[in-house]
């Protein structure tokens, strides 16, 4: 998609808005293709929500220097687990419109809700029933995978992507592109004609399918809430609810002594701190930096996939090295 949308040279190459906190495929994608990255903040205080007002900064501040044409979403977020209400995708929806950009709807994780209060909306069905004036007009992709949420569970991989309103002879090249690549394993495709039509009430699997699905989704439910709940009790971690996907993104406190040494050895504080967190206990947490985060702030990403009872035995071995790691460097 972003190779039928990325032009231009110097100040008129293509712009694209990327949420901070980001999927580094983004971030890697737009370098390979040489596009301009344009970011957005979350608000980590609103439990990472968008705000349009942020959207707008970012784009004033980007057309100084290239050309903005496209903005992605990622909804249920990665790595912030976040949720965007009905009304923050409205809006976006008429920032896209007002200033002509590309809408590209990374919805993978749209099974995985969890929080109480929060409910997936689909791009398209939102803009659909915004009326004609939206639905006619904004160019827009929604992204769906079979290899996330409770089907594949990243051992299978296929997905697929919809494309709305793009001219007719645009949409031919678009087409020509896809067709030139690969496919993925009989597998991933095999997977991806049930995700797309899964077993209905009428037929035998129905019941089965709906027991494992019901009991996988209540499994990730139950471990976004003990993964919140631990972390806060830990002085210096603060956690955000999960509200969705499959990850957890806490800010940490850094004794300044610890950051200090992260620079003498060349390293982000954080990506320290995860260092030795796996020389020591051997668990594997990414480095908020490697995401992106507000200046003079650190993270860690987390997924909450661990079985119940050995996720219990991660989160205390992370809250028992991050109390002896803060009184060692203090």
């Amino acid at each position: 998609m972003l190779k039928v949308l990325v032009c231009g040279e110097g100040p008129d190459r293509t712009g694209v808005m990327i949420s901070i906190p980001q999927y580094p495929l983004y971030s890697a994608t737009l370098a390979d293709l040489a596009a301009v990255q344009i970011n957005y903040y979350l608000d980590e205080d609103r439990c990472w929500g968008l705000d349009v007002a942020e959207l707008k900064r970012a784009l004033s501040a980007a057309r100084t220097h290239c050309n903005p044409r496209v903005i992605c979403i990622i909804n249920p977020g990665n790595p912030t687990g976040q949720v965007q209400s009905r009304k923050c995708i409205e809006d976006v929806i008429r920032f896209a419109k007002e200033e002509h950009l590309f809408l590209m709807a990374d919805e993978v994780y749209q099974d995985n809700v969890y929080a109480e209060g929060c409910k997936f909306h689909s791009f398209k069905k939102v803009l659909f029933e915004m009326g004609p004036e939206f639905s006619s007009t904004v160019e827009m992709a929604s992204f769906h995978s079979t290899s996330k949420c409770y089907m594949g569970e990243c051992g299978f991989r296929g997905g697929y992507m919809e494309v709305i309103n793009m001219d007719p002879e645009v949409k031919a090249q678009l087409t020509k592109l896809v067709s030139v690549r690969l496919c993925p394993p009989v597998t991933g495709q095999a997977l991806l004609e049930l995700v797309v039509n899964p077993p209905q009430p009428d037929e035998p699997s129905y019941s089965s399918f709906m027991k494992e699905r019901t009991e996988v989704l209540a499994a990730l439910a139950e471990k976004a809430g003990l993964t919140e709940k631990t972390f806060n009790t830990v002085p210096g971690i603060i956690c955000n609810p999960v509200q969705g996907a499959m990850y957890t993104f806490p800010r940490i406190t850094l004794p300044q002594r610890a950051i200090d040494k992260a620079k003498e050895e060349g390293l982000a504080p954080d990506m320290f701190y995860c260092m030795r967190l796996l020389e020591e206990d051997g668990i594997c947490l990414v480095p908020g930096s490697g995401f992106g985060q507000r200046e003079g702030t650190f993270h860690f990403r987390m997924t909450i996939l661990p079985p119940t009872e050995k996720l219990k035995v991660v989160l205390q071995k992370i809250r028992d090295f991050h109390m002896r790691f803060t009184k060692h460097f203090s």
